[in-house]
């Protein structure tokens, strides 16, 4: 039975894109349905409990520059879409675990393959500063496909 609803977590770059484009051409080809997410950290809380040093204006300034980092990435993958002639759901998750927050995603809206992007780094850095692709491998109940 062909893939019937796609969830593509994107965080805006490059890798992200090649991965809706795939994900993009594979639902054309199925009859599949799209679900684009992205994952907006809150903003850190360490920099909210430094006090004197962040005025609630600059706190306010964060999170609004998030929040369009959001829309962008959002309104580029609907124009890539619509390219296609495909429309899709998008949602923002504000969620400070992006692995838990594509899992949980996939879950709540039904998607029974997800199609991200590996960043591809080997060795000491991926150790250091690990994968959401691989935590996502290890936690997702559904196949994942990854695109380099």
């Amino acid at each position: 039975m062909p893939y019937q609803h796609l969830l593509v977590p994107s965080d805006g770059t490059r890798l992200s894109e090649a991965a809706l484009a795939r994900a993009l051409e594979l639902a054309k080809a199925l009859g599949a349905k799209v679900t684009l997410v992205h994952v907006q950290p809150p903003v850190p809380m360490s920099l909210i409990g430094m006090g004197d040093m962040l005025d609630p204006a600059t706190i306010e300034t964060l999170s609004s520059t998030a929040e369009r980092e959001s829309r962008r990435i959002l309104e580029e993958a609907r124009a890539a879409a619509n390219a296609q002639g495909l429309a899709i759901q998008t949602e923002v998750i504000k969620q400070d675990l992006p692995h838990r927050a594509i899992v949980d995603a996939a879950q709540r809206h039904g998607c029974d393959l997800i199609v991200m992007a590996s960043h591809g780094r080997k060795g000491l850095s991926s150790l250091l500063l690990g994968s959401e692709t691989q935590r996502v491998l290890l936690h997702a109940a559904v196949p994942v496909l990854v695109v380099r």
